[in-house]
This record gives structure tokens, C-alpha cells and sequence, in this order.
């Protein structure tokens, strides 16, 4: 079916036909879009004559085709065929015109750009049957604005357009106005075409120089003047105004060699601004020939010669003369004196000049600045005349140089400033010296020190020196103390016959090579150390070797508190024995109740009662081993009986052989923790400060025996029903109080401890945790 058909409507399509038409009659009938979905009605078929129609004009770009399904029935709904796909095809019609994808395309393109550089690309879409004549579409160019010369050219296929020439020039022409079209069925005369409108604007590159506006300039300005501006030179550049291919970079070629000048960029004007930063003098030069050259801030974009792309001119300054105040040149001078020059002693002093003149007439001069104050200047000649001694080896002085400030005037009071520099010339006024006065033996490492002299006197004057022992009268120091020269400038200083430790008093002399001579006490110590950083003493030297070493009053201070300490540990011994000895043995009351421990409830057994001299007892569970009997008594089921009691402490009853039951007394009064324990041995085992078995027995046997008899009595002094509680052995130190999974007391703790018993209880542990 043909998109767009005029009909006439409806407008027959196909017939459908069934085989079994000659068998049955048959009913036609479709279903599908454009049937019974949308489009609605578009399609149907006659039921007898199975003719198919179209109702209407269909468009291929919104349905491309239908998929109907036809059917064949019979009138009593039997379906003699299988149903029949149909599928209807609407066939394209050149009906939709191609569009660009913009009304108006902007490109742009510098204006150096060589022929074939792509500018930009345009597209443009068509709504008809993809792959066909109606959707082949080309482009091209109708119009450029301004029309000469053609530059562009569009390929018709990709719609890209690209130069033609290389005559692009932004300075004259910067904008280009192009009407494009495309048109369908692959450009021919009958196809449907669009036009729009594309804008080429060229960009500005460096392709034009900046060139001044003179080529000579000529300015003047006043001696002695700094930080003015003396010229304004001006350029032109056609590039486009405000970039850096307009802005201009100045630069001075010729005549600044001296640094007086310097030119920068006006960033407003761009106009080259010419500054004096360094004064002239007139008297020197009276005028300065400057080249100076500018470019642009990007390089030239064309091939060019290093010489022709820069622009220059020439500037001719003319210093201008003024009436100057003196001037003090050189800035420094020198004189020369000997420093033992008498005092009143005359000699040239600092000399300043008028420019104009070149003379010294009518300068005056004043002192500025004189350290020491050695000397005094003329007002009139600037003269010097010494005021006190001199002395090169004084402080201040730098390399044998005194320096005085001078200030120099003229009549109009214009001044300038100099330094006069006095040369001390050295005499030999000075013995050398040795620096470092203290010396320090090590006598395991360091037998012998090197000491080493200085003159402060010029070196004519100084080295070699000689070194020599002082001699003292009544003094061994030669027997002691000896020199060896090392070189011009040092001497080694060893002992004899091994000196004892401590501080000694050594004089050296020491003589220049001229005889000048200086005798230096050096203070030597000889110290037991490794490093000098080790040694410690501390006291006044001795000459030679025969005084002996003083205690200091920190060691005497250490003695006494020493002595006095002993006293006092040696009485507080003495006292304590005497206090021992004296003091009778007496049982606390309450030593019964500090040799029970408390132990837990645990689960009930066999009950079994007796007494035995008012104690009360009753084995628990499988136990057949009580508290009954004679306390402190022999063997029981072949095992021995130790029973050790400490006064204050606890004591503990424990079973080794053949005793496999333990018995813990809980006191319920007293607050004390007592065990008996059954030990190996058949014997009492009583240290110091411990009673005897019999003075435990008599003295507990009747006591526990009445706080047993009260034990858990209630007011009216009867036994309460639960008063005998039941016990089991818990373990001599044990950390984990009961073992407990059959105790009535509910233990917050973990049972990790029992990861750690000994072999015999993890039988028990292993019950209790249910493993």
C-alpha cells in the first residue's frame, strides 16, 4: 500500500480466499493493529468475498506496516484452515523535507589557517525511508556574503566545510556569511531542499607587528633626578585590540649599559614609558643615545627574519646640568699611620671636590662617626690629628683598619658622606699568648696535650715562637713538666716520674721570633678519665707536685650523713631486740576465730554426729573422716597429722596419705578464716613467734567447742533448724573458691579456671560444665 493514497476509499487491498470454500461456507475475518487496535477501523475485510480495504490515508513515518491475521470459520465456528498472517507494507513517498539541525550554524577559523582546514561541519536529518533516494541528501553552499573572494567550499556528502584560500585577513574582513542547502533524492532538480545560514568569524592571530609611531625621539632630563619619567613613545598594531597579540613588550637594545634607564608597558595605552632609575651626571655624560625595539606578547605567526620582526626607534637624552653640593668620590679613602704614633700627630685626612669645580676649596668637613675616639678633623683641610694612642690590636678593628665617618658641606649646605679608612701599621707591642689556659691530661689515654700560642700582632711580627718552662724558685717543675716544639705555633706538654692526680700550676713562656715574649699560667690537671668531658675535679691548682689532694665540704657533708645513718639503723636494731626479749607470749581471744577458714554450703549426705570435748562435727556426703576425737591425735586411715598453727594467720589442716576426706570449721562469730590441715610427718612443726600443740589445744579446745554450741541460734537461744552446715574441701590456695556446680551458692564468675587443674580434678570439672 502506497503511503499518502488519494483512494477512492475504501480502497481494496487483496482477497483473501480458503480452499474449503468449495466444501464449507466459509466467514472471513482479520484481526491486528488497524482492525481491532489502534489504528482503529484503518483495515477490514467483507465476510463472503474475504476482499480486504482500506478505510483512509495512511503515513509510512508513523506505521511502517501491519501485521493482520486472517481467519476462515464456517458458520458454526469451525475453523476448516489455519490462520493467515498478512502483512501490509506501506510504501515510502518523497513526503518529508530533509531539516538542518540548526536554523543557523557559527563557526570560526583564525585567520593564518592554510588551505583544506576544516572550519566546521553541518547536518541535517530526513523523516522518509532510511537507505532510499528520498533520504540520500547533499550539501552545498548558495551564497557567501561578501562574495569575493570565495573562500569556503562545503563537500556534499558530510556536509563539511573547509578553506579555499589562505587570504583570510581578520583586519580587513573579520566576519563571513554562508547560506547552505541540502536537498533529498541525491541533489536532483525534483528533491525536496532546506536552506540555512552558517556565520564564519575569523580569529585574530599575530600577523601584523607593532611598529612605533616615530623613529626618533628626543627627551631630556636633570642630573642627579631618580625614579622620573622622561618619555612616552607610542606604536600601532592592527591586531585586534586587548589581546596579546595587541599588547606590546618594550625593550631598550643600545646605550643602557650602565642600568640608568628603564622602559615598561602602559597596560591602558599600551604606550612604552621611559624611566631613570640610576641618576646621570652631567659632568660625566651630558647625553645618552638609547635604541629601543617592541614586539607583541605572542611571537609573529609568519616566517619572518629575527631582524624584521622587530620594530625600533632611537631616543637621544640630554642631561641637563644643576648647581651639585660636594661629592665625596671615591667613597672611601685610606691613610696610613704606625700604631705607635705619638699622640698630636698630623696626617691627610678625606678629601671631597665640587663637581662643577673639581676643587676642595670652601668644603668643610666635621667627624661623624669615631669609635675609640683617637682622632680629631680639621674643619678646613679634613686633616686628622691622633688624640690617643692606637693600638691595631684593639676591638673594632677589622684587618689592621680603623674606619672614621666624614661629612663634607659646602656653603649652601649641601653635604655628602665618606669613609676615611686609617692603615694601623703593626709594630711588635705584643708577646704571644696561649688561648686556652686549662688543660686537661688523661693519663690512661692522653699523656701528652698540644698547646698552641697566637700573636695578635701582624704576622712579621708573630712566628715561629719558642716555648720554655718558667722556672719558679724551690719548685721541681722541670723534674715534672716538659716541652717539645710541634711547629711554628704549638708545643706538646708531657709530665715525668707519674705525677698523682690532680690540679697543677704550669707557667709557659712563649717568644715571637722578634724576642717579644709573654709568660701564660696554664692550669693542668691530671685526672683517672677517658674524655676531658669525664674529668671532675674541682679545686685550687698546686704548683709542681707535692701538696696532696683536700676533701671539698660535699664529700665531708656525704661522711657525716653517712656515719649518722649507721647510728641510727645500729639503735633502732638495739631497741627493737630489747623490745622483742621483753614483751611476754599472750593468745589473742580471738586466735580461734583466725584459724577457720570459711568455706561454701555444699549438697547434703550422710549425716553423721559426734562430740568429743564439746566439739560438734558432721561428716558430709561419703565421708567417713570427722572432727572426732582428741585434737592433735595420731594417724587416721594410715595417714600422719601435723598441725601447725601461726599466731595471726591462717592455718590450714591438710590429708597427703591415705586421708581422702577434708573437714573446713566455719566460725559464724569473730570474722576470722582458720583450716586444719593433715600433713606428712607425725610431728609439730613450731616457728618463731608459733605456739605449741598443747598451748593450742587448752586454749581453743573449749572455746570452739561454745561458739560451735551457738552457732545459728535464733532469739529465744535455740538452734535454728539449718545451723549445722555441711562442707567440702575446696583446695589450699586455691583462686576459684568452691568447685561448685552442686553448691547453693550461684558464682557470678566464669569456670575458665578449671581449663587449669591438676589431672585429678578435670574428672570433676567436666562434670560440673557438662561437656
Amino acid at each position: 500500500m502506497v503511503e499518502n493514497s488519494l483512494g477512492p476509499f475504501p480502497l481494496f487491498l487483496q482477497q483473501v480466499q480458503s480452499d474449503t470454500a468449495q466444501n464449507y461456507t466459509i466467514y472471513y475475518s482479520v484481526r491486528g493493529p488497524g482492525v481491532d487496535r489502534e489504528p482503529m477501523n484503518l483495515f477490514y475485510v467483507e465476510r463472503d468475498s474475504g476482499n480486504l480495504f482500506c478505510t483512509r490515508p495512511v503515513d509510512r513515518e508513523q506505521f511502517d506496516s501491519f501485521e493482520l491475521v486472517a481467519f476462515a470459520t464456517t458458520p458454526d465456528g469451525y475453523h476448516p484452515e489455519f490462520p493467515l498472517p498478512l502483512v501490509i507494507r506501506i510504501e515510502d513517498e518523497n513526503d518529508n523535507y530533509p531539516i538542518f539541525t540548526e536554523e543557523t550554524y557559527i563557526f570560526t577559523v583564525s585567520e593564518d589557517s592554510r588551505v583544506g582546514s576544516t572550519v566546521g561541519q553541518v547536518w541535517a536529518t530526513d523523516k522518509d525511508e532510511p537507505d532510499t533516494l528520498h533520504t540520500r541528501l547533499k550539501y552545498s553552499i548558495l551564497q557567501q556574503l561578501p562574495a569575493s573572494p570565495t573562500l569556503f567550499a562545503m563537500h556534499p556528502t558530510t556536509g563539511v566545510i573547509t578553506t579555499t584560500s589562505s587570504q583570510l585577513d581578520r583586519e580587513l574582513i573579520d566576519k563571513y556569511q554562508l547560506k547552505i542547502k541540502v536537498q533529498d533524492m541525491d541533489g536532483q532538480y525534483f528533491g525536496l531542499q532546506t536552506t540555512a545560514i552558517c556565520i564564519i568569524n575569523i580569529e585574530d592571530a599575530n600577523d601584523n607587528l607593532p611598529t612605533f609611531t616615530r623613529t626618533s625621539y628626543v627627551t631630556s632630563v636633570k642630573e642627579n633626578t631618580v625614579d622620573v619619567e622622561i618619555l612616552r613613545v607610542s606604536i600601532e598594531d592592527k591586531d585586534l585590540i586587548n589581546t596579546a597579540n595587541w599588547r606590546a613588550n618594550y625593550t631598550i637594545l643600545k646605550g643602557n649599559e650602565n642600568g640608568n634607564f628603564k622602559i615598561v608597558t602602559d597596560p591602558k595605552t599600551n604606550e612604552g614609558v621611559l624611566y631613570v632609575v640610576k641618576p646621570l651626571n652631567y659632568e660625566e655624560r651630558q647625553q645618552v643615545t638609547l635604541q629601543i625595539g617592541v614586539v607583541n606578547e605572542v611571537p609573529y605567526s609568519k616566517e619572518v627574519s629575527s631582524k624584521s620582526a622587530m620594530s625600533t626607534a632611537t631616543v637621544i637624552v640630554n642631561v641637563e646640568d644643576q648647581d651639585e653640593g660636594p661629592e665625596c668620590s671615591p667613597p672611601v679613602q685610606t691613610v696610613r699611620i704606625k700604631e705607635n704614633a705619638p699622640i698630636k700627630t698630623k696626617i691627610d685626612g678625606y678629601k671631597a671636590y665640587d663637581p662643577e669645580t673639581k676643587s676642595s676649596n670652601g668644603i668643610r668637613y666635621k667627624k661623624i662617626k669615631d669609635p675609640k675616639g683617637w682622632v680629631t678633623v680639621d674643619e678646613n683641610t679634613g686633616s686628622i690629628t691622633t688624640f690617643r694612642n692606637l693600638d691595631r690590636e684593639a676591638e673594632f678593628i677589622e684587618n689592621g683598619i680603623y674606619n672614621v665617618t666624614i661629612l663634607a658641606s659646602d656653603k649652601d649646605g649641601r653635604t655628602c658622606t665618606g669613609t676615611l679608612g686609617i692603615i694601623l701599621e703593626d709594630v711588635n707591642d705584643n708577646g704571644p699568648s696561649i688561648l686556652r689556659e686549662t688543660v686537661i691530661i688523661c693519663k690512661t689515654v692522653m699523656p701528652s696535650p698540644v698547646i698552641v700560642a697566637f700573636d695578635p700582632d701582624d704576622t712579621t711580627n708573630g712566628p715561629p715562637f719558642s716555648f720554655n718552662l718558667e722556672s719558679v724558685s724551690d719548685s721541681d717543675l722541670e723534674r715534672m713538666w716538659r716541652l717539645t716544639q710541634i711547629n711554628d705555633t704549638a708545643a706538646r706538654l708531657s709530665y715525668q716520674n707519674d705525677p698523682s692526680f690532680g690540679p697543677y700550676k704550669v707557667p709557659v713562656r712563649v717568644t715571637d721570633k722578634h724576642g717579644q715574649s709573654r709568660v701564660t699560667a696554664l692550669n693542668v690537671i691530671v685526672c683517672d678519665c677517658i674524655t676531658e668531658a669525664d674529668c671532675a675535679y674541682n679545686v685550687e691548682p698546686r704548683t709542681g707536685g707535692g701538696a696532696q689532694p683536700k676533701l671539698g665540704k660535699w664529700a665531708i657533708l656525704a661522711i657525716l650523713l653517712g656515719i649518722a645513718l649507721l647510728f641510727c639503723i645500729l639503735f633502732t636494731l638495739v631497741c627493737g631486740a630489747t623490745g622483742a626479749a621483753k614483751k611476754p607470749k599472750a593468745i589473742p581471744d580471738d586466735l580461734a576465730q583466725q584459724n577457720l577458714i570459711v568455706s561454701n554450703t555444699e549438697a547434703p549426705g550422710d549425716d553423721k554426729v559426734c562430740s568429743v570435748n564439746g566439739f560438734t562435727t558432721q561428716a558430709v556426703g561419703s565421708s567417713s573422716l570427722g572432727m572426732c576425737g582428741t585434737m592433735g591425735l595420731g594417724v587416721k586411715n594410715g595417714g600422719q597429722e601435723t598441725i601447725e598453727m601461726v599466731r595471726g594467720g591462717q592455718q590450714t589442716l591438710e590429708s597427703c596419705q591415705g586421708v581422702g576426706h577434708h573437714h573446713t570449721l566455719e566460725l559464724c562469730k569473730g570474722g576470722g578464716q582458720h583450716t586444719l590441715d593433715f600433713c606428712r610427718g607425725g610431728h609439730v612443726e613450731v616457728d618463731n613467734g608459733r605456739c605449741t600443740l598443747s598451748e593450742w589445744h587448752n586454749f581453743t579446745q573449749p572455746r570452739l567447742g561454745e561458739k560451735v554450741q551457738l552457732c545459728d541460734q535464733d532469739d529465744s537461744h535455740k538452734h535454728a533448724q539449718d545451723y549445722v552446715l555441711m562442707y567440702n574441701y575446696e583446695g589450699k590456695g586455691s583462686v576459684a573458691g568452691s568447685v561448685g556446680c552442686c553448691s547453693e551458692r550461684q558464682e557470678e564468675d566464669g569456670l575458665e579456671f578449671l581449663d587449669h587443674l591438676e589431672p585429678k580434678f578435670r574428672t570433676l570439672a567436666e562434670t560440673c560444665i557438662r561437656r
